[in-house]
Protein backbone atom coordinates (compact mmCIF):
# COMPACT_ATOMS: atom_id res chain seq x y z
CA UNK A 1 0.00 0.00 0.00
CA UNK A 2 1.29 3.58 -0.46
CA UNK A 3 0.62 5.18 2.90
CA UNK A 4 1.33 9.16 4.14
CA UNK A 5 2.05 9.72 7.83
CA UNK A 6 1.84 13.12 9.18
CA UNK A 7 4.15 13.77 11.37
CA UNK A 8 7.64 13.09 12.17
CA UNK A 9 7.95 13.06 16.13
CA UNK A 10 9.23 10.05 17.71
CA UNK A 11 4.89 8.20 17.02
CA UNK A 12 5.11 8.96 13.58
CA UNK A 13 8.75 7.95 13.16
CA UNK A 14 7.93 5.02 14.67
CA UNK A 15 4.96 4.31 12.46
CA UNK A 16 6.89 4.76 9.13
CA UNK A 17 9.69 2.23 10.47
CA UNK A 18 7.04 -0.42 11.02
CA UNK A 19 4.69 0.11 8.28
CA UNK A 20 8.01 0.21 6.24
CA UNK A 21 9.25 -3.32 7.77
CA UNK A 22 5.66 -4.49 6.26
CA UNK A 23 7.10 -3.69 3.41
CA UNK A 24 4.69 -0.78 2.34
CA UNK A 25 5.19 2.42 0.43
CA UNK A 26 5.45 4.94 3.13
CA UNK A 27 6.02 9.22 2.94
CA UNK A 28 6.24 10.76 6.09
CA UNK A 29 5.19 14.43 5.72
CA UNK A 30 6.61 17.44 8.80
CA UNK A 31 6.10 20.94 8.44
CA UNK A 32 9.57 21.26 10.35
CA UNK A 33 12.64 20.94 8.53
CA UNK A 34 13.71 17.72 11.22
CA UNK A 35 12.54 15.19 12.52
CA UNK A 36 11.57 14.89 16.08
CA UNK A 37 11.20 19.03 16.41
CA UNK A 38 8.18 19.49 18.77
CA UNK A 39 7.03 17.29 22.04
CA UNK A 40 9.78 14.70 20.86
CA UNK A 41 12.74 17.25 21.12
CA UNK A 42 13.99 18.02 24.76
CA UNK A 43 11.14 15.87 26.68
CA UNK A 44 11.78 13.88 29.90
CA UNK A 45 13.40 10.59 28.10
CA UNK A 46 10.97 8.16 30.75
CA UNK A 47 9.88 5.34 29.33
CA UNK A 48 7.95 2.37 30.80
CA UNK A 49 6.73 1.94 33.28
CA UNK A 50 4.25 4.82 32.27
CA UNK A 51 2.00 5.17 34.98
CA UNK A 52 4.84 6.65 36.87
CA UNK A 53 5.23 9.15 35.00
CA UNK A 54 4.18 12.92 35.68
CA UNK A 55 0.99 13.38 34.09
CA UNK A 56 0.33 9.93 32.91
CA UNK A 57 -3.33 10.18 33.94
CA UNK A 58 -5.62 12.38 35.61
CA UNK A 59 -5.49 11.72 39.68
CA UNK A 60 -2.30 10.32 39.46
CA UNK A 61 0.74 11.53 42.20
CA UNK A 62 0.15 14.59 42.83
CA UNK A 63 -3.36 16.31 43.80
CA UNK A 64 -4.11 19.13 40.89
CA UNK A 65 -2.78 22.43 42.71
CA UNK A 66 -4.08 25.79 40.07
CA UNK A 67 -2.59 27.98 42.71
CA UNK A 68 0.10 29.40 44.50
CA UNK A 69 3.78 28.63 45.12
CA UNK A 70 3.46 25.03 44.50
CA UNK A 71 0.65 24.84 41.71
CA UNK A 72 0.90 21.72 39.66
CA UNK A 73 -0.74 23.44 36.80
CA UNK A 74 0.11 26.81 35.58
CA UNK A 75 -2.44 28.70 33.73
CA UNK A 76 0.00 30.54 31.34
CA UNK A 77 -0.73 34.13 29.60
CA UNK A 78 -3.14 32.94 26.52
CA UNK A 79 -4.79 30.12 27.84
CA UNK A 80 -8.60 30.51 26.23
CA UNK A 81 -12.06 29.10 26.39
CA UNK A 82 -11.06 25.58 25.06
CA UNK A 83 -8.13 24.99 27.22
CA UNK A 84 -10.34 25.68 30.74
CA UNK A 85 -13.34 23.08 29.19
CA UNK A 86 -10.52 20.89 28.78
CA UNK A 87 -9.24 21.02 32.41
CA UNK A 88 -12.80 21.28 33.47
CA UNK A 89 -12.91 17.46 31.93
CA UNK A 90 -9.26 16.62 33.28
CA UNK A 91 -10.24 17.32 37.05
CA UNK A 92 -13.58 15.75 36.64
CA UNK A 93 -11.47 12.46 35.84
CA UNK A 94 -9.49 13.07 38.25
CA UNK A 95 -11.93 13.30 40.73
CA UNK A 96 -13.53 10.28 39.52
CA UNK A 97 -10.52 8.37 39.28
CA UNK A 98 -9.15 6.34 36.13
CA UNK A 99 -10.58 2.94 36.13
CA UNK A 100 -8.04 0.15 36.82
CA UNK A 101 -8.78 -1.65 34.15
CA UNK A 102 -7.63 1.11 31.90
CA UNK A 103 -5.05 2.03 33.92
CA UNK A 104 -3.64 -1.96 33.43
CA UNK A 105 -4.19 -1.95 29.92
CA UNK A 106 -2.33 1.62 29.54
CA UNK A 107 0.41 0.13 31.47
CA UNK A 108 0.33 -3.01 29.75
CA UNK A 109 0.78 -1.38 26.02
CA UNK A 110 3.96 0.64 27.34
CA UNK A 111 5.79 -2.83 28.46
CA UNK A 112 4.66 -3.70 25.06
CA UNK A 113 6.36 -0.83 23.77
CA UNK A 114 9.53 -0.88 25.45
CA UNK A 115 10.36 -4.33 24.32
CA UNK A 116 9.29 -3.56 20.93
CA UNK A 117 11.55 -0.52 21.07
CA UNK A 118 14.33 -2.84 22.66
CA UNK A 119 14.10 -5.22 20.01
CA UNK A 120 14.71 -2.20 17.11
CA UNK A 121 17.39 -0.99 19.12
CA UNK A 122 18.99 -4.64 19.32
CA UNK A 123 18.40 -5.46 16.36
CA UNK A 124 20.14 -2.39 14.13
CA UNK A 125 22.15 -1.46 17.26
CA UNK A 126 20.82 2.01 18.13
CA UNK A 127 22.80 3.50 21.28
CA UNK A 128 20.11 5.89 22.15
CA UNK A 129 21.92 7.13 25.25
CA UNK A 130 19.43 4.98 27.24
CA UNK A 131 19.97 3.70 30.83
CA UNK A 132 17.70 1.18 33.21
CA UNK A 133 16.31 1.17 36.77
CA UNK A 134 14.68 4.27 37.96
CA UNK A 135 13.63 5.71 41.29
CA UNK A 136 10.40 7.84 42.56
CA UNK A 137 11.69 9.76 45.77
CA UNK A 138 8.89 10.19 48.52
CA UNK A 139 9.37 13.23 50.65
CA UNK A 140 7.03 12.15 53.20
CA UNK A 141 4.99 9.44 54.56
CA UNK A 142 1.98 11.28 52.91
CA UNK A 143 3.27 11.00 49.61
CA UNK A 144 3.95 7.12 50.52
CA UNK A 145 0.54 6.34 51.35
CA UNK A 146 -1.06 8.34 48.39
CA UNK A 147 0.88 6.12 46.04
CA UNK A 148 -0.74 2.98 47.55
CA UNK A 149 -3.69 2.08 45.15
CA UNK A 150 -1.30 2.62 42.04
CA UNK A 151 1.43 0.64 43.23
CA UNK A 152 -1.27 -2.30 43.23
CA UNK A 153 -2.21 -1.61 39.62
CA UNK A 154 1.30 -2.20 38.93
CA UNK A 155 1.75 -4.91 40.24
CA UNK A 156 -1.11 -6.52 38.92
CA UNK A 157 0.10 -5.18 35.12
CA UNK A 158 3.28 -7.50 36.18
CA UNK A 159 5.56 -4.74 37.12
CA UNK A 160 8.44 -5.53 39.49
CA UNK A 161 9.01 -2.74 41.75
CA UNK A 162 9.34 -2.94 45.65
CA UNK A 163 9.11 0.15 48.45
CA UNK A 164 12.60 0.63 50.11
CA UNK A 165 13.72 3.60 52.85
CA UNK A 166 16.02 5.86 52.30
CA UNK A 167 19.22 3.94 53.23
CA UNK A 168 18.42 1.62 50.70
CA UNK A 169 17.62 4.47 47.97
CA UNK A 170 20.94 6.65 48.39
CA UNK A 171 22.54 2.91 47.82
CA UNK A 172 20.53 2.71 44.34
CA UNK A 173 21.51 6.03 43.85
CA UNK A 174 24.91 6.92 45.46
CA UNK A 175 24.79 10.80 44.46
CA UNK A 176 21.50 11.71 46.26
CA UNK A 177 22.11 14.37 49.00
CA UNK A 178 22.14 12.63 52.18
CA UNK A 179 20.65 15.74 54.03
CA UNK A 180 17.30 16.21 51.76
CA UNK A 181 14.72 14.71 53.95
CA UNK A 182 13.35 11.55 52.13
CA UNK A 183 11.00 9.51 53.61
CA UNK A 184 11.18 6.53 51.44
CA UNK A 185 11.36 5.38 47.53
CA UNK A 186 9.97 2.96 44.96
CA UNK A 187 12.04 1.22 42.65
CA UNK A 188 11.60 -0.27 39.87
CA UNK A 189 14.50 -2.09 38.48
CA UNK A 190 13.22 -2.48 34.74
CA UNK A 191 12.53 0.55 34.05
CA UNK A 192 14.01 2.53 31.08
CA UNK A 193 14.85 6.25 29.89
CA UNK A 194 16.69 7.13 26.85
CA UNK A 195 17.04 10.01 24.20
CA UNK A 196 14.38 10.65 22.46
CA UNK A 197 15.19 12.69 19.60
CA UNK A 198 17.86 10.58 19.22
CA UNK A 199 15.86 7.75 18.76
CA UNK A 200 13.78 9.40 16.49
CA UNK A 201 16.44 10.76 14.29
CA UNK A 202 17.89 7.03 14.38
CA UNK A 203 14.69 5.67 13.07
CA UNK A 204 14.63 8.56 9.99
CA UNK A 205 18.11 8.00 9.00
CA UNK A 206 17.45 4.16 9.07
CA UNK A 207 13.95 4.08 7.05
CA UNK A 208 15.38 6.84 4.82
CA UNK A 209 18.18 4.42 3.55
CA UNK A 210 15.61 2.09 3.16
CA UNK A 211 13.11 4.07 1.06
CA UNK A 212 10.86 6.02 3.13
CA UNK A 213 10.22 9.29 1.43
CA UNK A 214 10.61 12.51 3.65
CA UNK A 215 8.79 15.60 2.29
CA UNK A 216 10.10 17.73 5.21
CA UNK A 217 9.08 21.30 5.60
CA UNK A 218 5.47 20.39 4.60
CA UNK A 219 2.84 21.56 6.03
CA UNK A 220 -0.19 19.53 5.45
CA UNK A 221 -3.43 21.69 5.31
CA UNK A 222 -5.84 19.19 4.90
CA UNK A 223 -6.83 15.47 4.87
CA UNK A 224 -9.10 14.62 2.14
CA UNK A 225 -11.63 11.42 2.57
CA UNK A 226 -12.41 10.58 -1.41
CA UNK A 227 -10.12 9.69 -2.20
CA UNK A 228 -8.56 9.51 0.46
CA UNK A 229 -4.85 11.84 0.55
CA UNK A 230 -3.51 15.22 1.81
CA UNK A 231 -3.56 18.34 0.74
CA UNK A 232 -0.30 20.21 1.42
CA UNK A 233 0.06 24.26 1.75
CA UNK A 234 0.42 26.00 -1.31
CA UNK A 235 -0.74 23.21 -3.52
CA UNK A 236 -4.37 23.42 -5.28
CA UNK A 237 -5.11 19.47 -5.29
CA UNK A 238 -4.45 16.60 -3.20
CA UNK A 239 -1.91 14.23 -2.45
CA UNK A 240 -3.85 10.51 -3.05
CA UNK A 241 -2.51 7.74 -1.18
CA UNK A 242 -4.07 4.54 0.10
CA UNK A 243 -4.07 5.32 3.87
CA UNK A 244 -2.93 8.30 5.98
CA UNK A 245 -1.68 8.26 9.79
CA UNK A 246 -2.27 10.79 11.67
CA UNK A 247 0.65 11.14 14.35
CA UNK A 248 0.57 15.10 14.08
CA UNK A 249 0.11 15.93 17.64
CA UNK A 250 -1.31 19.30 18.45
CA UNK A 251 -2.03 19.98 14.62
CA UNK A 252 -4.30 16.58 14.52
CA UNK A 253 -7.26 18.25 16.61
CA UNK A 254 -7.57 21.01 13.47
CA UNK A 255 -6.99 18.58 10.87
CA UNK A 256 -9.70 16.03 11.82
CA UNK A 257 -12.26 18.66 12.73
CA UNK A 258 -13.91 19.31 8.69
CA UNK A 259 -13.81 15.51 8.51
CA UNK A 260 -16.63 15.69 11.69
CA UNK A 261 -14.13 14.29 14.12
CA UNK A 262 -13.63 16.12 17.02
CA UNK A 263 -10.70 15.82 19.23
CA UNK A 264 -10.81 17.68 22.74
CA UNK A 265 -6.53 17.86 22.83
CA UNK A 266 -4.74 20.89 24.84
CA UNK A 267 -1.17 21.81 24.67
CA UNK A 268 -0.01 21.03 28.18
CA UNK A 269 3.58 22.77 28.30
CA UNK A 270 6.43 21.76 30.00
CA UNK A 271 10.07 22.20 30.33
CA UNK A 272 13.28 21.05 30.61
CA UNK A 273 16.88 21.64 31.09
CA UNK A 274 19.78 19.45 29.55
CA UNK A 275 23.21 20.32 31.23
CA UNK A 276 26.67 18.35 30.92
CA UNK A 277 27.62 16.08 33.87
CA UNK A 278 30.16 17.62 35.89
CA UNK A 279 31.07 14.90 38.64
CA UNK A 280 29.57 11.23 37.63
CA UNK A 281 29.06 10.11 41.64
CA UNK A 282 26.94 12.96 42.28
CA UNK A 283 24.98 12.51 39.14
CA UNK A 284 22.11 10.21 39.27
CA UNK A 285 23.14 6.80 37.48
CA UNK A 286 19.51 6.42 35.54
CA UNK A 287 16.21 8.19 36.30
CA UNK A 288 14.94 9.73 39.50
CA UNK A 289 11.39 11.19 39.69
CA UNK A 290 10.58 13.86 42.71
CA UNK A 291 7.28 13.04 43.38
CA UNK A 292 5.92 16.01 45.29
CA UNK A 293 7.85 18.29 42.74
CA UNK A 294 6.64 16.38 39.88
CA UNK A 295 10.10 16.78 38.45
CA UNK A 296 12.27 14.02 36.88
CA UNK A 297 16.03 13.86 36.51
CA UNK A 298 17.55 11.43 34.03
CA UNK A 299 21.17 10.65 33.12
CA UNK A 300 21.39 10.34 29.57
CA UNK A 301 25.03 10.06 28.45
CA UNK A 302 26.83 12.34 29.04
CA UNK A 303 24.15 14.85 30.08
CA UNK A 304 21.73 15.85 32.82
CA UNK A 305 18.06 16.18 31.86
CA UNK A 306 15.75 18.19 34.71
CA UNK A 307 12.46 18.34 33.12
CA UNK A 308 8.92 19.48 34.79
CA UNK A 309 6.32 22.24 34.84
CA UNK A 310 2.85 21.98 33.35
CA UNK A 311 1.71 24.99 31.47
CA UNK A 312 -2.01 25.08 29.79
CA UNK A 313 -2.22 27.21 27.28
CA UNK A 314 0.62 30.50 26.10
CA UNK A 315 1.60 28.63 22.87
CA UNK A 316 4.07 31.27 22.06
CA UNK A 317 4.69 32.29 26.13
CA UNK A 318 7.41 33.38 27.12
CA UNK A 319 9.68 30.93 29.51
CA UNK A 320 8.49 31.47 32.90
CA UNK A 321 11.04 32.17 35.35
CA UNK A 322 10.09 30.65 38.42
CA UNK A 323 9.73 26.96 36.84
CA UNK A 324 12.82 26.96 35.84
CA UNK A 325 14.46 27.80 39.02
CA UNK A 326 12.48 24.95 40.78
CA UNK A 327 14.06 22.61 37.81
CA UNK A 328 17.50 24.02 39.25
CA UNK A 329 16.72 23.94 42.95
CA UNK A 330 14.94 20.28 42.53
CA UNK A 331 18.35 19.28 40.85
CA UNK A 332 20.85 21.10 43.49
CA UNK A 333 18.48 19.70 46.21
CA UNK A 334 19.05 15.79 45.27
CA UNK A 335 22.35 15.87 43.23
CA UNK A 336 24.53 18.69 44.04
CA UNK A 337 27.31 19.26 41.97
CA UNK A 338 26.36 16.34 39.55
CA UNK A 339 25.63 19.00 36.35
CA UNK A 340 27.00 22.03 35.30
CA UNK A 341 24.25 24.58 35.51
CA UNK A 342 26.17 27.60 34.92
CA UNK A 343 26.91 27.08 31.05
CA UNK A 344 26.64 24.97 28.29
CA UNK A 345 22.46 24.75 29.10
CA UNK A 346 19.80 23.28 26.67
CA UNK A 347 16.60 25.36 28.04
CA UNK A 348 13.61 23.76 26.06
CA UNK A 349 9.66 24.12 26.49
CA UNK A 350 7.51 22.11 24.79
CA UNK A 351 3.91 20.78 24.64
CA UNK A 352 2.53 17.62 25.44
CA UNK A 353 -0.55 16.74 23.19
CA UNK A 354 -3.04 15.58 25.71
CA UNK A 355 -6.54 14.59 25.86
CA UNK A 356 -8.78 15.22 28.86
CA UNK A 357 -8.02 11.42 30.36
CA UNK A 358 -4.47 10.99 29.80
CA UNK A 359 -4.54 8.52 27.08
CA UNK A 360 -3.98 8.57 23.34
CA UNK A 361 -6.26 7.70 20.33
CA UNK A 362 -4.60 5.14 18.62
CA UNK A 363 -6.48 3.20 15.49
CA UNK A 364 -9.34 3.40 13.05
CA UNK A 365 -11.06 7.12 12.33
CA UNK A 366 -13.84 6.24 11.22
CA UNK A 367 -12.81 7.54 7.72
CA UNK A 368 -11.83 4.64 5.15
CA UNK A 369 -8.55 4.90 5.27
CA UNK A 370 -7.58 7.59 7.84
CA UNK A 371 -5.98 5.83 10.90
CA UNK A 372 -5.09 7.76 14.07
CA UNK A 373 -1.78 7.26 16.34
CA UNK A 374 -1.85 10.44 18.09
CA UNK A 375 -2.51 12.44 21.52
CA UNK A 376 -0.44 10.32 23.74
CA UNK A 377 0.34 13.39 26.59
CA UNK A 378 3.49 12.92 28.54
CA UNK A 379 3.33 9.01 27.17
CA UNK A 380 4.78 9.72 23.01
CA UNK A 381 7.71 8.05 24.06
CA UNK A 382 6.93 5.41 26.63
CA UNK A 383 4.13 4.31 23.64
CA UNK A 384 5.57 5.34 20.74
CA UNK A 385 6.94 1.76 19.54
CA UNK A 386 4.01 -0.67 20.97
CA UNK A 387 1.72 1.91 19.17
CA UNK A 388 3.11 2.20 16.02
CA UNK A 389 2.99 -1.75 16.22
CA UNK A 390 -0.24 -2.24 16.57
CA UNK A 391 -1.59 0.63 13.96
CA UNK A 392 0.91 -1.30 11.39
CA UNK A 393 -1.03 -4.96 12.51
CA UNK A 394 -4.50 -3.36 11.80
CA UNK A 395 -3.57 -1.36 8.42
CA UNK A 396 -2.35 -5.12 7.89
CA UNK A 397 -5.69 -6.84 8.25
CA UNK A 398 -4.03 -8.80 11.54
CA UNK A 399 -4.90 -8.72 15.50
CA UNK A 400 -2.43 -6.26 17.49
CA UNK A 401 -0.60 -8.60 19.97
CA UNK A 402 -1.90 -5.80 22.49
CA UNK A 403 -5.33 -4.55 23.62
CA UNK A 404 -6.39 -0.97 22.21
CA UNK A 405 -9.31 -1.91 24.27
CA UNK A 406 -10.40 2.56 25.51
CA UNK A 407 -7.98 3.81 22.57
CA UNK A 408 -10.46 4.56 19.89
CA UNK A 409 -11.98 7.80 19.03
CA UNK A 410 -15.43 6.75 20.19
CA UNK A 411 -14.72 7.37 23.89
CA UNK A 412 -14.71 10.89 22.82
Amino acid sequence: MKIAIVGAGIVGMSTAYELARDGHEVTVLEQHSAAAEEASFANAGLLSPHLLTPWAAPGLGTPLKLMGRRATLRLAQGVKGADLAWLWRWRRAARRGTQAAQLSALEGLARYSQQRLQQIAAQHELDFESNQGRLILLRTPQEQARWQPMLQVLRDAGVALREVDADAARQIEPGLCPETPLAGALHLPDAMAGNCRLFAQLLRQGTQAGGVQFALGTRVVRLTSQPMGVQVHGESGARPFDAVVLCAGMASAALLRPLGLRLPLAAVHGYSVSAPLREALHAPVASVVDSQQQITITRLGQRVRIAGGAELGGQDADHHAPTLQQLYHTMNEWFPGGALLSSGLQVWRGARPTLPDGAPVVGASGVPGLWLNTGHGAGGWALASGCARAVADLIGQRSPDVSLDGLGIQRF
